[in-house]
């Protein structure tokens, strides 16, 4: 979780041992109407080498059935490149160009965002250079947390972690084997979009996973050059995020990311 900065939302949290898997920065694009990802692969690794050597490619493909009355099946299929990856050699850290846009990911161990704004912005500009962008129409902000639940005598009190848990209909007589919880909503005064995803995993020796996925979004759009206009959109969703983890987890949840 990383602090906030503006006075109107949850007080900043410190938290030794966050909980954050991975965390996504997407910016969808309208692209040239010509543009080939395959055509400018050999720029983009040319560009990306030194700090990102590894690199593979992400394909799509598309299986068609046709059939007219009583006719034979017709089948066909298409694959075309998805997206063009590039990794760091520990493979924590990489910067992805689509079909639709750019996206940077960064896997655990994560600091915080502050720490990766100057490379997100060096490589937005390499990104902007190669692909030429023409417009942007959507910057995502995604974080995967992933939160170990200890177990008291073969059970786990929900509502003592989740601020937002599942109930059963019959408390007595239903035990949980797994939920899956999925909230869409919209911030009141930004427009920004919202998603959330709250599930559990298999348990672990003493211990049950719970994903929180919390998804943030603004559908403004801007032209591509504007790193200014993209860095207060970022820090935005960034306060919109930290204030979703503080209110979904209780502070007794909130205790475990300072443990060791």
């Amino acid at each position: 979780m990383e602090p906030s900065r503006t006075s109107t939302t949850v007080p900043e949290l410190k938290l030794s041992h966050a909980p954050i898997v991975e965390a996504v920065l997407d910016i969808d694009c309208d692209m040239p109407p010509a543009f080939d990802l395959a055509a400018v692969e050999g720029k983009l690794q040319d560009a990306f080498r030194d700090e990102y050597p590894k690199f593979r490619t992400q394909y799509l493909e598309e299986f068609r059935i046709e059939r007219e009355g009583d006719q034979p099946s017709r089948h066909s299929a298409k694959r075309a490149i998805q997206s063009l990856q590039f990794l760091q050699n520990e493979g924590k850290q990489l910067v992805q160009v689509r079909t639709q846009g750019f996206s940077f990911n960064r896997l655990a161990p994560y600091g915080t965002l502050d720490e990766y704004l100057p490379e997100i912005e060096r490589v937005w500009g390499l990104f902007t250079s190669i692909a030429s962008p023409v417009q942007i129409r959507i910057v995502r902000l995604r974080y995967i947390n992933r939160i170990l639940l200890p177990f008291a005598n073969e059970h786990v009190e929900l509502e003592h972690y989740l601020k937002v848990s599942p109930r059963r209909p019959e408390e007595e007589q239903l035990q949980f084997a797994g939920f899956l919880n999925q909230y869409a909503a919209v911030e009141v005064g930004t427009g920004h979009q919202v998603n959330i995803v709250l599930t559990s995993q298999p348990r672990e020796n003493d211990m049950l996973p719970i994903i929180l996925d919390i998804c943030v979004a603004s559908t403004e759009t801007a032209p591509p050059e504007n790193w200014t206009w993209i860095l207060a959109k970022v820090q935005s969703l960034r306060v919109l995020k930290n204030r979703i983890f503080r209110n979904t987890l209780t502070d007794k949840c909130l205790t475990l990311f300072q443990q060791h």
